[in-house]
């Protein structure tokens, strides 16, 4: 498998059993102290990476202002967005949304960075979506507790990523996919713990900021969330963007639906209809025809 597919991969794991990790924190802090503490041992993580020499991080002052939408949009934009997206929303119906980031990213990659997909990427995209749009049309035939504005929330969620998709691309040219990691990181880590910081001085419950992390009920699944789905899936997601096209690393957050779907359902005990099924495995063809290119035979020799 190509090196950028597999990192594609590794980071669609990651970010789909991410949903279901935000998901148990979000019942133990609120949305603002789950996206600050992420970011916050996420940073402390690849600090410790970079000042350990386990990987190569040549950290130099950012420049240009692509660097500057990239860590706007992600990690701050998006990660606000979806997590008060996920606190209204099952987990299911949260990476459901995520899956339309493939549309808009093939949308903005082809104007601004002229990527244009072939018709046959098209067709399996049009496939992959057409399964989601199947999820939710039905989703609407059975009871919910879900609240309409956490579906807004997380589609200004799906916009940022795809903002996000399309920059990181462009910024790979100049900068390295462990740099630009960092970046994210750090800004992640200053900028939305400023925010629960501030949000707990209001409240005056600013000790709470370090006796929180005394149940392992949040510890464990922040750690998660700051290591694997952050540290790893960025790093293997701008490597992915540094080598792949934006519109064919994006289309990998489909899978993210299907992972998602099934973590809730077997760890979360949401609840798994058969239309989940049947959109999960349109997505999966969807996604599998556009990323595997196909077999061009060899002439017949005279």
């Amino acid at each position: 498998m190509h090196k950028g597919h597999l990192a594609a991969l590794t980071f669609t794991v990651m970010f789909g059993f991410s949903y279901m990790a935000s998901k148990i924190a979000l019942a133990h802090v609120s949305p603002i102290g789950l996206v600050a503490y992420r970011y916050l041992f996420a940073f402390i993580t690849i600090e410790l990476f970079r000042r350990t020499g386990l990987f190569h991080l040549n950290v130099r002052r950012p420049k240009g202002w692509t660097i500057g939408l990239v860590v706007l949009f992600q990690p701050f934009l998006y990660s606000v967005f979806s997590t008060f997206g996920l606190n209204l929303i099952t987990s299911s119906e949260a990476v459901m949304m995520v899956a339309l980031v493939p549309v808009l990213s093939g949308l903005l990659s082809a104007f601004f960075l002229r990527e244009r997909p072939s018709l046959r990427q098209w067709l399996f995209t049009f496939i992959s979506i057409s399964g989601i749009l199947y999820i939710q049309v039905s989703l609407q035939t059975v009871d919910s507790t879900s609240q309409p504005l956490g579906f807004l929330f997380m589609f200004l969620a799906v916009m940022s990523g795809a903002i996000y998709n399309v920059t990181s691309r462009k910024a790979s040219k100049t900068v390295q996919p462990s740099e630009l990691t960092y970046y994210m990181m750090l800004f992640g880590a200053i900028s939305l713990n400023a925010l629960y910081l501030g949000e707990l001085i209001q409240a005056q419950t600013l000790p709470s900021y370090v006796t929180n992390l005394t149940s392992l009920s949040l510890l464990v699944p922040v750690l998660f969330l700051g290591i694997f789905a952050t540290v790893v899936a960025f790093f293997m997601l701008n490597y992915a963007l540094s080598v792949l096209p934006a519109h064919r690393v994006s289309i990998y957050a489909n899978l993210v639906t299907v992972i998602g779907i099934f973590a809730g359902y077997v760890l979360l005990n949401e609840s798994l209809y058969s239309f989940h099924i049947i959109g999960s495995m349109l997505i999966v063809i969807g996604v599998y025809g556009t990323v595997i290119k196909p077999k061009v035979q060899s002439p017949i020799p005279h």
